[in-house]
């Protein structure tokens, strides 16, 4: 279904080429000021690069309703964009011979040919707006109770960061430039590996890193709503994530418990108290399905962007004959650089429906 969560409820409505895309959040308390500068900053790290974006231009100025003189007023928080700049006819051929990598098959199973395959419909990179929107209205909720995240492009094609980063140092640097790159160096390298794949009509896979700080140590309802378990789903409904892991993730499988553990410690001299926390964070932030004090860390990878001109061989679904098609139209050749908001604001979106479920807010 198109809604997920459950003290927080973020419902998404509309597809690539209907007349708007929004979302509706439900179970905000009255009187929370929402950051406008919040949500255009975000926004502005989803729109397109120069030379390596595509050419779909969308002011993405959201018309927001449910807020009286900047604060939530307890009703749902409603958030619509206009779809101006579309070219349906470009997908024409989409609707008798389905696009590789694209939706369009098992959509048309399961819909049949009332399926608007137009842009992707409701399935297209497009209905990020929204969820993007979504995260910046609930940043400041979540920055006023000392948590905060951020996130970086980790890896483009065979260009990859093995950097280590404090989260102050992702919060500061990866903002700076569209690439979502740590450094000047890695975002030349990265923008010549996304340039060298389109003009081979071609694309490129990429990883995110996101990173949460400040999250309380308890965080998270075990079993079956743990907080890695949360996150995971709401990020897999990015368009373009194939897959998700915390801290040491897959290369866990070749450590000893004796590499992998985070060993505890006293902070003794920075607390009067006596705050406990880890000399290292292999576990990612989370262990049995609860934040350990220590800051979340998820690794996103988003496949390579299905929409390339190359030719590739499919079905006609009308004649069940072999054919080619290529895709043409405004497509990145990269999504990962402009994904990695979304994935932010899944992470937040989660996050602060942990901490209503959990008690660590509420309502009045």
């Amino acid at each position: 279904m198109n809604t997920i969560g459950k003290s927080l409820r973020l419902t998404l409505f509309g597809a690539s080429h209907d007349s708007f895309v929004g979302c509706s959040i439900d179970g905000l308390p009255a009187g929370y000021a929402v950051s406008e500068e919040d949500i255009e900053n975000d926004l502005a790290l989803r729109r397109p690069a120069a030379g390596i974006g595509t050419a779909r231009h969308e002011d993405d100025i959201p018309a927001v309703s449910g807020l009286q003189n900047g604060c939530t007023t307890g009703a749902p928080v409603v958030i619509t964009f206009a779809n101006s700049d579309v070219r349906s006819e470009e997908y024409a051929a989409s609707e008798r011979v389905p696009r590789p990598g694209h939706a369009d098959y098992p959509a048309f199973c399961k819909y049949g040919p009332a399926f608007d395959v137009r842009g992707g419909s409701f399935f297209s990179g497009r209905m990020t707006a929204p969820l993007v929107a979504a995260g910046g209205l609930l940043r400041g909720l979540l920055a006023v109770n000392g948590i905060y995240v951020g996130s970086y492009v980790t890896q483009i094609g065979h260009v990859e960061d093995t950097g280590s980063y404090t989260p102050d140092e992702i919060f500061r640097v990866s903002r700076t430039n569209p690439l979502r790159a740590m450094s000047a160096g890695l975002e030349m390298q990265m923008r010549a590996e996304i340039l060298a794949a389109k003009s081979d009509g071609d694309s490129v896979g990429g990883a995110v890193r996101c990173v949460a700080s400040g999250l309380p140590a308890g965080l998270g309802e075990p079993f079956f709503d743990s907080l890695d378990g949360e996150i995971s789903r709401a990020v897999f409904s990015v368009p373009g994530i194939k897959g998700v892991s915390f801290g040491e993730g897959f290369a866990a499988a070749s450590l000893r418990g004796s590499e992998n553990n985070d060993q505890y410690e006293c902070s003794c001299e920075s607390s009067p108290s006596g705050a406990v926390r880890l000399s290292s964070n292999h576990s990612g932030g989370i262990l049995g399905g609860m934040a350990n004090g220590a800051p979340v860390v998820m690794d996103a990878v988003f496949k390579p962007t299905p929409s390339i001109s190359r030719p590739q061989h499919s079905v006609n679904l009308v004649t069940l004959e072999n054919t080619e098609i290529s895709v043409h139209g405004r497509h990145d050749a990269c999504i990962a650089p402009r994904g990695a908001i979304a994935v932010e604001a899944m992470m937040i979106f989660t996050i602060a429906d942990m901490l209503f479920r959990g008690g660590y807010l509420c309502r009045r």
